[in-house]
């Protein structure tokens, strides 16, 4: 008896890491998310699964957005085709917005193509898969969130001590054990300022006044009215 032709699913294996610490060393978060995924496909062989050569592979970069090169060149080859299946480690590497994931779906359906995520078992083709989904992306957002609210908090509190958490400083002022001490040569500058603000009650006539005297910020740009 004749067996049917078993149909070849073409799989890409999406990674990614949000920093780029540890990117240069020889085996990275990069290399053990896509050989999960390999080892996974490998063991779908059967079902005609099979790895497609390119890599898509974003590192350093934040999962809040789409705006990825590899992430955008994967999306391209799906409308293009050329993709059946997408594969990764965890659907957070994918991304970690509900919103942004739900276009990605979108994409998905459109073209069908299946999502697989090798350490969370789900199948977006049934509604419980779809349910599983946006449950497990409302934890993802909710734990970028809870971190950004976090890094805030710590900010304002370290701002409140008179901590400098980094940046150029202003104008008249320098950096000194991560506090902001007068440098009393811009200070000087920074006082003429003031003066002639009041003097002349226009913050653009100002601007103009000491753009024609040669006064600069520390980048070198001209002092603008804001």
């Amino acid at each position: 008896m004749t067996q049917p032709v078993l149909r070849k699913l073409r799989c890409a294996i999406y990674t990614r890491k949000s920093s780029e610490e540890g990117l240069q060393q020889e085996f990275n978060s990069l290399h053990a998310q896509r050989e999960a995924c390999e080892a996974y496909i490998a063991s779908q062989r059967s079902e005609g699964w099979v790895a497609v050569r390119d890599h898509y592979d974003d590192g350093g970069l934040s999962g809040a957005t789409l705006n990825r090169p590899a992430l955008q060149l994967l999306l391209q080859d799906i409308e293009d085709g050329l993709v059946d299946v997408v594969v990764v480690y965890k659907i957070d590497r994918l991304s970690r917005s509900l919103a942004d994931f739900a276009k990605l779906v979108d994409v998905f359906d459109r073209q069908n193509v299946t999502f697989v995520s090798v350490t969370q078992a789900f199948n977006t083709t049934t509604s419980m898969g779809r349910l599983t989904l946006n449950i497990l992306l409302s934890f993802a957002q909710f734990e970028r969130e809870v971190t950004a609210e976090r890094i805030r908090d710590k900010f304002a509190a370290s701002r409140k001590k008179g901590m400098w958490m980094g940046g150029v400083p202003p104008l008249g002022y320098k950096v000194q054990n991560r506090k902001l001490l007068i440098e009393e040569t811009e200070a000087e500058t920074v006082r003429y300022i003031f003066e002639r603000f009041v003097h002349i009650g226009s913050a653009t006539e100002l601007a103009r006044e000491l753009k024609s005297q040669g006064f600069e910020t520390r980048k070198g740009a001209a002092i603008s009215k804001g």
